[in-house]
């Protein structure tokens, strides 16, 4: 994934030859291939294909360009309700039949949703990819939704809701968290969802979502495996290519935007179930796509030098000389269509108030705001980011997430590939910079967890 290639374009005429950036990589005699073929149908889904002839498997993952922030307002987690319901079947394959015919075949599959996308994905047995293919295409289009199949599902999703977020006070900070952050933008709304609003969710509500959002030009077909892109091709426009595009999809998504954030704030939640303190702080900062040249490398190069292991700043600082805590990290969420986080979190060694946590962190900001990073920290923060994503990359899944995450929020295939060349270019000015400039207390958002007292009677 991470070697340096040249940019790879895409075509619109679905007669015209794909794309490659260099034809060698998808011979009989290639291992891997990580450089992608990437074509469009007429009807405008975009495919990307990644031969990887390591094994006889391939991982088929679609993409709708559609998520959580997309909802309509009083309908959050209507994005995830839907990718729950896209497994009651079709008018074609009665619900169960997909799910069977891939665990038949010796394969798995799953879906997920996010704030910008919902992916549904296969992996399976090269010789079952055609197959596949046929069931993504028939339920882009023929979903048969019955009331009392809704109804039960949405106590699913209910009961998902109680598991992850009701009874995990960890996630429920989150949730509070994300909601004082975001002002104004809809990443601000968990994607499974307000519990009041899951509730009132309806078969109507889903199938006008389906109807206006699982098109072919508003998605994305990512297969990485055993495949040359040509006969991919061949599969593609035999499943896919009559269906027709859906006309009201719009060029941009456009989503209200956050103000310039003014004050410091704070969330607590307290909980009788919490048996570890933590801290907490998400910064807001541009993502990948809305960083201006430099910046999104640059925060991603801070996440490792502030958290990124034991000889990070935070780990150095906060567990090792001040010993305070027993684990501290940073993360640096790139890939979002609008603007993102930078997330810090710390947790506590027992006994150990969270105020001297954030005082410790706070001395830490403040330090790479006043001296850039040592060039023998930088080099060593750089080689441990790339290496780690290569690594994770060595998996097939990988490989057609990344390309799936980066596309659908607003990336083109040579800013995936080149991202290596990107993070080597970085200077410890403009980590410095970044972090003067982003890691403002008046952008973060603050959050406390911790154990509720009982109550003396």
């Amino acid at each position: 994934m991470m070697r340096r290639a040249p940019a790879v374009k895409s075509t619109t005429d679905d007669s015209a030859g794909f794309c490659l950036s260099g034809e060698a990589n998808v011979s009989a005699g290639t291992v891997r291939s990580d450089r992608p073929a990437s074509f469009t149908l007429q009807n405008g889904l975009q495919v990307v294909v990644i031969p990887d002839h390591r094994t006889p498997v391939v991982t088929q993952m679609i993409w709708y360009k559609v998520g959580s922030a997309d909802e309509p307002p009083g309908k959050s987690g209507l994005a995830h309700f839907l990718e729950h319901l896209m497994f009651k079947g079709t008018s074609n394959h009665p619900a169960d039949e997909f799910s069977k015919a891939v665990l038949r075949a010796g394969g798995y599959h799953n879906a997920f949703t996010g704030f910008d996308f919902t992916s549904y994905f296969q992996h399976v047995p090269r010789e079952h990819l055609g197959a596949m293919m046929e069931f993504e295409a028939d339920r882009m289009t023929g979903l048969i939704l019955k009331d009392e199949n809704v109804l039960s599902e949405r106590d699913v999703v209910l009961e998902e809701f109680n598991m992850s977020v009701a009874n995990h006070p960890g996630n429920r900070l989150a949730e509070q968290m994300m909601a004082v952050l975001y002002l104004n933008h809809p990443y601000g709304h968990p994607i499974i969802g307000w519990r009041q609003e899951i509730e009132k969710l309806t078969r109507e509500d889903a199938l006008t979502f389906y109807k206006r959002f699982y098109a072919p030009n508003n998605a994305i077909l990512i297969v990485a495996g055993d495949v040359a892109p040509k006969e991919v091709r061949l599969m593609v426009k035999e499943t896919f290519g009559a269906i027709p595009a859906q006309p009201s999809i719009a060029p941009e998504r456009l989503r209200p935007q956050e103000p310039t954030p003014a004050a410091l704030r704070r969330v607590t939640l307290a909980d009788s179930r919490v048996e570890q303190p933590a801290l907490h702080r998400y910064y807001l900062v541009p993502s990948a796509r809305t960083a201006v040249a430099g910046e999104s490398p640059a925060l991603e190069v801070l996440e490792q030098l502030m958290g990124g292991g034991v000889n990070s700043y935070l780990y150095r600082l906060l567990v090792v000389e001040k010993q305070l805590a027993v684990t501290a990290r940073a993360r640096y969420h790139a890939a979002a269509l609008d603007p993102s986080l930078f997330e810090i979190s710390a947790i506590p060694k027992p006994g150990i108030n969270l105020g001297l946590i954030e005082r410790a962190i706070d001395e830490v900001i403040a330090n790479i705001a006043r001296t850039p990073a040592s060039i023998e920290d930088l080099q060593c923060a750089k080689t441990r980011l790339i290496a780690q994503v290569t690594y994770a990359l060595d998996s097939q899944e990988m490989l057609a997430h990344r390309y799936g995450r980066g596309l659908t929020t607003g990336l083109c295939i040579e800013d995936i590939q080149r991202w290596p060349d990107h993070i080597r270019a970085v200077s410890a000015q403009q980590v410095h910079d970044v972090g003067q400039k982003w890691l403002d207390k008046k952008r973060a958002v603050t959050g406390y967890l911790i154990k509720e007292s009982t109550p003396q009677h």
